[in-house]
């Protein structure tokens, strides 16, 4: 029944310098439903599969927005990152109020870095179950972030965590490389493949349980500088499946005729 003596509490290293606490919430991360993560020189796309409790609950929350330039996508405990959002929230607040101007994203990843962090220092706290993928625009730049429970972070060109996510990431590995001159909808279409491939056999992306976010520089000539963090959710979803499906109808057809000739 008792694995060791050494995973009562987050403060503990077993004799191997492991922490088993966070071991146990970098599982949560793993069997959390999958979102992904693209960045590319003016955008960054941020997309989830949803999942329901059971057939007459709802569709859980996946991409929260932060800011006008930030939002973020998670995996997990719903719970801890509603805790962790809250926290995003006030201090990107607090940085217009006091500052005047948007957080740098680096800043807010850092701070919600070091909160983790502390949970492993102190006795009688636990480390979140959840991770995050940070998306946001500042002064310089389109940025992603990869925050585990750990207090880890990474900036990423291409990610994805939760359930069966290692599909999605050999996508990204193998379609790196077209990424940084996409266009924004192509870029949405190449993180919507990504969720795709994780799916099993008997299901598919609809409406209900996909959402995308999207946050990003401005084109020329427009008012701002940043475009404002954007929620696809529900019906509002459609039209970039249904661009999904005509892209993967043309490839099949370009896949035949080659074939043909």
């Amino acid at each position: 029944m008792f694995r060791n003596n050494y995973d009562n509490d987050a403060v503990t290293f077993s004799p191997q310098g492991r922490i088993f606490q966070v071991e146990y919430a970098q599982e949560a991360v793993k069997q959390g439903s999958v979102v992904v993560g693209l960045v590319n020189k003016t955008h960054v796309v941020l997309v989830g599969l949803k999942r329901n409790a059971e057939e007459l609950s709802s569709y859980q929350r996946k991409i929260i927005e932060i800011d006008s330039h930030m939002g973020v996508a998670i995996a997990g405990l719903a719970s801890d990152a509603r805790v962790l959002s809250n926290f995003m929230k006030q201090q990107s607040l607090g940085s217009r109020m006091t500052y005047g101007r948007p957080i740098p994203v680096e800043r807010i990843v850092s701070q919600i870095s070091d909160r983790a962090q502390l949970n492993t220092q102190q006795y009688g706290r636990r480390p979140y179950g959840v991770g995050l993928l940070v998306a946001g625009v500042d002064e310089s730049g389109p940025h992603l972030f990869d925050f585990q429970p750990s207090g880890m972070t990474y900036e990423m060109s291409a990610c994805a965590i939760g359930a069966r996510s290692q599909m999605a990431r050999t996508y990204l590995e193998r379609n790196l490389d077209k990424f940084a001159d996409s266009s924004r909808d192509e870029l949405i279409t190449h993180g919507l493949r990504a969720l795709k491939e994780t799916l099993s056999q008997d299901k598919e992306l609809t409406v209900d349980n996909t959402s995308v976010g999207v946050v990003g520089l401005a084109p020329e000539g427009s008012k701002g500088r940043i475009e404002s963090f954007k929620l696809y959710d529900g019906q509002i979803i459609a039209p970039l499946l249904e661009a999904l499906e005509q892209t993967e109808s043309g490839e099949t057809r370009e896949g035949e005729m080659e074939v043909d000739s």
